[in-house]
């Protein structure tokens, strides 16, 4: 809700990624850095926080895909400067936007909080594949529990948002990740920071 989206990068982005997911923001904001094309679709918006800091002035397209309208009004917000278009999309459902590729998409902190296993939610990569062009990259970010060093704060946050279904990754795991990743794409890395996979993969 707005209420939510107003501390969010506060919360997740300044405090939860420091002190308790032990992956600083910066990391991630690097690997978008890196890897966002001039023309990108972003999916799981959160606040925008990313694509503000991260899109290029020469930015020909962005697009917007998340099922919260509260997200994707306050992200298309904060990149006004840019003609953005949003769309309202379930990404575990078969997607049918029509609309031209992308030369790159970023999925940040979303697999985390989608219901299921990995190999079950991954479901999504598939989705998303078809609007990419020949050579583009996706990439992304999300939380992993299993086989991961936590602290006892993270634990036991990590095990509430579970409960209450703000999570779902009590046995998501890098393995299961990488596997999902090499089902769909090419060119696979990950990197973990804290609790967090940062990865990136081509199109096949």
């Amino acid at each position: 809700n707005k209420l939510v989206l107003k501390i969010y990068d506060l919360w997740v982005l300044g405090f939860s990624n420091t002190y308790l997911w032990k992956c600083k923001t910066k990391f991630i904001e690097n690997n978008f850095k890196n890897l966002i094309s001039t023309n990108h679709l972003d999916v799981g918006v959160g606040t925008g926080y990313f694509l503000n800091k991260c899109l290029k002035e020469n930015t020909k397209r962005v697009c917007l895909f998340d099922l919260n309208e509260n997200s994707l009004n306050q992200a298309k917000n904060s990149i006004k400067r840019f003609n953005v278009k949003t769309y309202k999309v379930n990404v575990l459902e078969e997607i049918n936007v029509k609309c031209e590729k992308f030369d790159s998409i970023s999925i940040n902190y979303l697999l985390h909080c989608l219901p299921g296993s990995l190999s079950q939610k991954t479901i999504c990569f598939s989705y998303l594949d078809k609007y990419l062009n020949d050579n583009a990259i996706i990439f992304g970010s999300t939380i992993l529990a299993k086989n991961t060093k936590k602290n006892y704060f993270a634990k036991k946050l990590m095990a509430i948002y579970n409960k209450k279904g703000i999570f779902s990754n009590s046995e998501d795991s890098v393995e299961d990740l990488e596997s999902s990743l090499h089902k769909y794409f090419t060119n696979v890395k990950i990197e973990i920071k804290g609790t967090v996979a940062i990865f990136s993969a081509k199109k096949k």
